[in-house]
């Protein structure tokens, strides 16, 4: 990835550039100390003075007022702040009248920032304080007074708190009066420039000791450039929070958002003060010393899947790779490319006006149609469908250019959506709440309604990254997530009525992704990177989790890796240096599962013999009990020597009925409620009340005894013998009660659970006559 600058031969401007703002992704407004504001029409390359400014006022600060989220156009979007050296700042209409000029602060006003919704207006100046305005001009509260003059000013995420340059220090302050500020030392020079994106929720700042460095929302470095030979004079976040841009003297660097750089440029510019991204993303414009505005466009973006290596060269064409054959094919476009998504077999690329769909076996016919809105801020994609988000909603099409739908929830903003808080599998689409970051919001991707009974997930703390498996059944569809403590949870996304376990699978968890083709998962885990073959078997035996997890170190992969994508049995992983990394794991897993999920348990067990692996056989033991295969489990535990489940098993086939069996296989799976429950159902209540007993969960068995009338008597006698064996009385007040005056006869009761077998094995033999005498008929 590249910048692209274009820069006129002679400047605009006679003095310097103070400040640039985009309306459009083609137009530009531009205010300089020549008094001068000039509009810019990228498209015709012209320029027109839109206002003179009186001789006195020199211009520090622009900020247009925000784009209505999904609303219909307001007026007011079509208008901007100024702020200037006179200690006012002023509301300038696009055709560049002044509608209110506002005292604000002793000596200059050095930055204006609108809140996200537009309901707000910050200002900060020389006199070091901070100022809460209306949208209108009038003057809400002074946030805080300090003795340095504030250079630079960004609002949160939420609007909810402002951050703020004091000299060496930033600080962020909540709007509530009492609420705890955060603050602590950035830089050793004056810092200059700061910048705070909503989506990824990081902080850039810049300052005079030459370094530029990112931060997260609790003031903890993420990065730190080397020092720069001069002064770093603005920062800026692109608005999807993947890129950052830099300015300094003569100097325009293009960063990832984790800090390494992808490009640095030296154009002839003096110092660039001000930096502003186009709405799209694609584009931006600086503020340059000597009177010059450069533009400069991102290029070369780069995207890749299996044998196909896709390159942005222009605006508008792309170059196709086919690194078997090297072919190599061109992709024009009428409009400006704005995003791109290249995964199964689709590239999916949106300009200013459409939606192109390739297929990766025919690059000459894509499917086009209309978007509603040209901004698209992210693209994700699965196998029979994919997903846009824009300014105006969340929108899931066919890759045959089919609209299928389009979720709503209360308080959605999309301009926040990322690929690490949206996951969208076949059926269903997860969202992670951006007002309550404990609740997950999922849906069905063929209605956009709610899933199930409409339950949200939700987790008892916030959740960083969300993601859904991508194969299987809609009834197993599982969502892994990664929680404010960086611990890794699992559960299943069908929520009827009971409450779905989520089940903790690993700590220390930095970064995850499923695999494209099977449900495995991968992740980073503090120093080693793992790889959970059979993720589902914290739902069948968690003892034997540890055995179906690939392990090695990660240290190779230096400080906060990235996982970038997980195809096939490759996995990519960006480094810290931007660098990227291809590990490929074993392909037996992922053959295993294709046997599984095609019941072919004969081929199965002949791969894990083959194979000889620990891993492998532990996997096949699991998903054979997930699939009720007791005979392969059987085989499976044999082989990685767990011999109590193999007689465990062994007793499961010699039970009578097939509900004993059913029940007996779910209490191996640790599900006993559900065991209870179809015994109940198929009235073997003797055998309901034997498991609780054998569980020692005293309490239920009595209650099923006295619930039915029948083998009071019974768990009684197992109560009282449980006690012998520990020489201890009973104390339990319901079993003293039953116990009252009860004579224990061990024979009789002998007798009884003999009959309750007897009867069960009749039923069984009777019910599979009636099933043979079917057949034959």
């Amino acid at each position: 990835m590249r910048l692209k600058i274009s820069l006129l031969k002679e400047p605009k401007h006679q003095e310097l550039v103070s400040c640039v703002g985009w309306t459009t992704a083609e137009e530009l407004y531009s205010c300089s100390d020549d008094h001068q504001i000039v509009k810019w029409n990228l498209l015709t390359s012209e320029t027109s003075q839109i206002v003179k400014l009186p001789d006195d006022i020199y211009p520090i600060d622009l900020h247009w007022f925000p784009k209505s989220l999904g609303i219909k156009k307001q007026t007011q979007a079509e208008s901007f702040v100024l702020t200037s050296s006179d200690g006012k700042f002023h509301l300038i209409s696009k055709l560049g009248r002044v509608e209110k000029s506002v005292e604000a602060h002793c000596g200059a006003v050095l930055a204006g920032r609108w809140n996200y919704e537009g309901t707000a207006l910050v200002t900060v100046g020389e006199d070091g304080q901070i100022k809460i305005w209306s949208k209108t001009g009038m003057l809400r509260s002074t946030l805080a007074q300090q003795g340095t003059p504030v250079y630079s000013v960004a609002w949160g995420p939420d609007s909810e708190k402002v951050l703020y340059t004091a000299g060496k220090q930033l600080i962020i302050k909540p709007l509530q009066p009492n609420a705890k500020i955060l603050q602590w030392k950035a830089h050793d020079g004056i810092i200059l420039k700061v910048d705070w994106n909503s989506v990824n929720d990081l902080i850039l700042s810049a300052g005079e000791d030459c370094k530029y460095k990112v931060w997260d929302s609790y003031g903890r470095l993420l990065y730190s450039s080397q020092p720069h030979e001069h002064p770093i004079t603005s920062v800026a976040w692109a608005p999807d929070g993947e890129l950052f841009a830099v300015g300094s003297f003569h100097t325009l660097r293009l960063c990832d958002k984790t800090g390494w750089s992808y490009a640095l440029e030296k154009p002839n510019t003096g110092s660039i003060f001000n930096i502003a991204w186009s709405i799209d993303g694609t584009q931006i414009a600086g503020a340059c010393g000597n009177g010059h505005v450069v533009f400069a466009h991102v290029v070369e973006q780069r995207w890749e899947w299996k044998n196909f290596q896709i390159t942005l060269t222009k605006r508008r064409t792309m170059q196709v790779r086919n690194v078997l054959n090297d072919a190599v094919d061109l992709l024009e476009f009428r409009d400006r490319v704005i995003k791109a998504s290249l995964n199964y077999a689709h590239l999916v690329v949106s300009t200013s006006l459409q939606c192109y769909v390739f297929s990766t076996k025919n690059w000459n016919t894509p499917l086009i149609f209309d978007l509603k809105e040209g901004t698209v801020s992210l693209i994700l994609q699965a196998e029979r469908h994919f997903l846009l988000v824009d300014g105006g909603g969340i929108y899931v099409y066919s890759y045959e250019g089919r609209f299928i739908s389009s979720p709503k929830f209360p308080g959605m903003r999309t301009d926040i959506l990322n690929a690490q808080t949206v996951s969208l599998s076949n059926d269903t689409i997860a969202i992670k709440d951006k007002a309550d970051e404990k609740i997950i919001f999922l849906f069905e991707a063929s209605t956009g309604k709610p899933l199930g009974d409409g339950k949200l997930l939700s987790h008892k703390n916030e959740i960083l990254e969300i993601a859904l498996d991508q194969k299987g059944l809609t009834n197993d569809r599982k969502i892994a997530f990664i929680d404010k403590n960086r611990d890794l949870y699992i559960t299943s996304v069908k929520r009827f009525g009971k409450e779905e376990q989520i089940i903790k699978l690993g700590t220390m968890v930095h970064t995850l992704a499923w695999c494209d083709t099977c449900n495995i998962l991968c992740g980073l885990q503090d120093t080693r990177f793992t790889v959970w073959y059979y993720p589902n078997t914290v739902y069948v035996d968690r003892d034997i989790l540890p055995k179906t997890l690939y392990e090695r170190d990660a240290s190779e992969f230096n400080k906060n890796p990235h996982i970038v994508s997980f195809v096939g049995n490759q996995v990519t992983i960006r480094r810290a240096d931007g660098s990227l990394v291809h590990i490929s794991i074993s392909p037996y897993p992922a053959i295993l599962h294709e046997y599984v999920s095609s019941s072919k348990w004969e081929d199965a067990v002949r791969l894990c013999r083959f194979v000889k692996e620990q891993t492998m056989w532990a996997c096949l033991a699991a998903m054979a009990v997930a699939n009720r295969d007791m005979t392969t489990a059987e085989i499976a535990y044999a082989a990685i020597g767990e011999i109590d489940k193999v007689q465990y098993i062994n007793s499961i086939k010699d039970l009578p009925s097939k509900e004993s069996k059913m029940a007996h296989i779910l209490m191996f799976s640790g599900n006993i409620q559900e065991a209870e429950i179809i015994l109940l159902q198929a009235g073997l209540i003797y055998q309901a009340i034997q498991i609780n007993i054998n569980l020692y969960n005293w309490e239920r068995a009595l209650e099923l005894a006295v619930k039915y009338k029948t083998h009071v008597d019974t768990v009684l006698a197992y109560r009282q013998k449980f006690l012998e064996t520990f020489g201890k009385q009973e104390t339990n007040k319901r079993y003293l009660q039953y116990g009252e005056g009860l004579q224990i006869d061990w024979e009789k009761i002998k007798a009884k659970i003999e009959m309750e077998i007897t009867k069960e094995r009749e039923r069984s033999s009777s019910s599979l006559s009636s099933k043979n005498m079917g057949l034959k008929h």
